[in-house]
């Protein structure tokens, strides 16, 4: 039930997307060919004024096909034919539709799974010799960097503190006593803890505040956990440059459907299962919004870097671009995500059967 529910959640957010481009073309006037909830022969189809609605057999994927999109056409209603603001709009659309998916998972998840929320503010110390002190931390104080990076929720302190585990002291901002301090460069280092049964654990030795759960906190902390989700997506490209992250570390579709039903068998119960893949969800639905509107030929974003291009080079040249060129760089774009996907999708599958 756990891989049924996962292929669910990611056909979901996929038709999501899609329905996004489509209802944005529908409100410009472009006129949408096809729109098909996923791939292969068709089990339903109908037509209904220039459109051919579609539910197709193999449960990946979708897609909306618009008038004109890389070629240039004599239909006064095709993409080409629209403002340039009308098809920013279109483009965009999609990876909105996925965002606003995501938050609405969030809000849905934290409303579920918590009582109160953990608040990056300082309660108490374990051990106060270490980490608190006149220059260092104090009670009551609420960080908000790290090391240049937002604290936005509880998470990130130990994110961040993880990211740069190899760094001997951390640049530390806090807030206290309503003032914004900046506390220099001070040591933060996890002491280890070995419990009755005999597991070691590392932890800091600090308590956090938390915050009751309202209407107004639930909104916030929904708002916190969205965009902290979008800067985890910027940290791990970075990783992956820097190369503190590399190829082993990617997961495609059928890696992450593991995960999840890993993350599902792993609960205690049906339905924390159901609110730990909802919260797995949102986390793929913020992703693929900030890496679909990334400047890759062949995604969203791409194609709204190559609008923006073609309008200057337009606007300089005064000559109309043939779209048929910017179809050759997409498809191209194509082809060698493909194949990246494939390449991923053999190493998920080679992990799993070995594991």
């Amino acid at each position: 039930m756990g891989i049924v529910f996962a292929i669910l959640i990611f056909s979901f957010l996929i038709f999501i997307h899609e329905l996004g481009h489509f209802i944005a073309a529908k409100a410009s006037r472009v006129q949408v060919n096809e729109f098909s909830m996923f791939m292969g022969p068709a089990i339903f189809k109908k037509k209904k004024g220039d459109t051919l609605y579609a539910l197709r057999c193999i449960p990946i994927g979708g897609y909306c096909s618009m008038e004109g999109e890389d070629s240039d056409t004599d239909n006064p209603h095709s993409f080409q034919k629209a403002a340039w603001w009308k098809r920013l709009m279109i483009l965009a659309a999609g990876s909105l539709m996925n965002f606003v998916a995501g938050y609405l998972m969030f809000a849905i998840f934290l409303s579920c799974a918590y009582l109160s929320f953990p608040t990056p503010q300082i309660d108490r110390f374990e051990d106060c010799s270490t980490v608190c002190g006149e220059n260092m931390l104090q009670d009551g104080d609420e960080l908000l960097q790290i090391d240049g990076e937002n604290i936005y929720v509880l998470n990130d302190f130990n994110l961040i503190l993880t990211v740069n585990a190899d760094q001997e002291t951390h640049h530390v901002v806090v807030r206290r006593n309503g003032e914004r301090v900046d506390l220099g460069q001070i040591s933060l280092q996890p002491h280890s803890h070995t419990d009755e049964e005999g597991n070691t654990s590392s932890h800091y030795g600090i308590y956090f505040k938390q915050e009751d759960k309202t209407l107004w906190s639930t909104i916030r902390f929904t708002w916190l956990n969205t965009i902290d989700t979008v800067r985890s997506v910027r940290l791990s490209l970075q990783m992956l440059f820097n190369g503190k992250a590399g190829f082993s570390d990617l997961s495609g579709p059928v890696g992450i459907i593991h995960q999840m039903n890993d993350v599902a068998n792993a609960s205690p119960s049906w339905v924390d299962a159901l609110l730990n893949m909802l919260y797995f969800g949102a986390f793929i639905a913020i992703n693929l919004a900030v890496m679909n509107m990334l400047p890759i030929p062949a995604l969203d974003g791409g194609r709204i870097f190559a609008l923006v291009i073609t309008l200057i080079i337009e606007k300089i040249t005064r000559k109309k671009l043939d779209p048929k060129y910017e179809g050759y760089i997409h498809g191209v774009g194509m082809v060698l995500l493909l194949a990246l996907m494939a390449v991923i999708l053999f190493k998920d599958v080679f992990t799993i059967f070995k594991g």
